[in-house]
């Protein structure tokens, strides 16, 4: 217990820090990219429930890396992306490079071995090893300081994923600005009626939620008047306000597939 509490503390702390750091755009002449190479290594090598075939991008090196390459060549402006091209391509950029640095040291039990700290603040995510256009980030400086201030999209946590057992899981393909919208809604709608280790709304009284309910609570209530509000937008079964909530251990286990090739 003392452990979680310590975890959610370091947690808000660096979502604090990063609400007050200056969000500039960067100055760039790059066009929309195209992200059908991702889009190909995703079906191969994601499962259904979000499980990754590691070895399988590894195998696939050269291809993974021509993609890479293609997003480090291509910064996104407010000048010739739109929106929604803008916000596939972060989330793609997230994921795609969270995949990178697992198997650059595959294999690995989790992310977090990955480089040992205070967990959100000196860790894996502080890692400055993603370079756009001469413009170096960390996987937090994407999705602190660009996603979610920018765009104010929380559906964004079920988008994003962090190599682990408990996050929203991996889409199996990309995120492209023609399907943004119904694809942040299936995963949101996925993992809020998941009923699994991921996150359980059992009745209309009692759910066992994700962490990221807690974690995120003020994005989530960005446009709805409470975080039951927003979660009853998408969940099967709606719950009351004055449910019992409980919150699920976070599972920082890779999310491996079991049987990879």
């Amino acid at each position: 217990m003392k452990k979680n509490k310590i975890w959610s503390l370091c947690f808000l702390l660096l979502i604090t820090q990063s609400c007050f750091r200056e969000i500039k755009d960067y100055n760039s002449e790059s066009k929309p990219v195209n992200h059908a190479t991702y889009d190909s290594l995703l079906r191969k090598y994601v499962d259904a429930d979000g499980f990754v075939d590691y070895k399988g991008f590894i195998k696939d090196s050269v291809q993974f890396k021509s993609y890479l390459d293609l997003l480090s060549k291509n910064h996104p402006n407010d000048k010739n992306w739109s929106r929604e091209e803008r916000l596939a391509y972060w989330i793609n950029a997230y994921n795609a490079f969270t995949i990178k640095l697992i198997c650059d040291r595959y294999p690995i039990a989790s992310i977090k071995d990955v480089k040992k700290g205070i967990p959100f603040v000196s860790d894996t995510w502080t890692i400055d090893f993603i370079k756009i256009e001469g413009k170096t980030y960390s996987l937090n400086n994407i999705e602190h300081n660009i996603i979610r201030p920018k765009y104010k999209e929380p559906r964004i946590h079920f988008a994003v994923n962090c190599a682990s057992r408990s996050c929203a899981p991996l889409r199996n393909e990309a995120f492209t600005a023609a399907k943004l919208e119904a694809q942040l809604n299936d995963g949101a709608k996925k993992f809020i009626n998941g009923n699994n280790f991921r996150n359980k709304v059992i009745s209309a009284q009692k759910a066992t939620l994700s962490k990221y309910f807690t974690w995120f609570a003020g994005d989530f209530k960005e446009k709805d008047p409470s975080v039951i509000a927003f979660i009853n937008r998408f969940s099967d079964i709606k719950l009351s306000e004055k449910a019992t909530i409980d919150y699920l251990d976070y599972d920082w286990t890779l999310n491996e597939q079991k049987t990879g090739k």
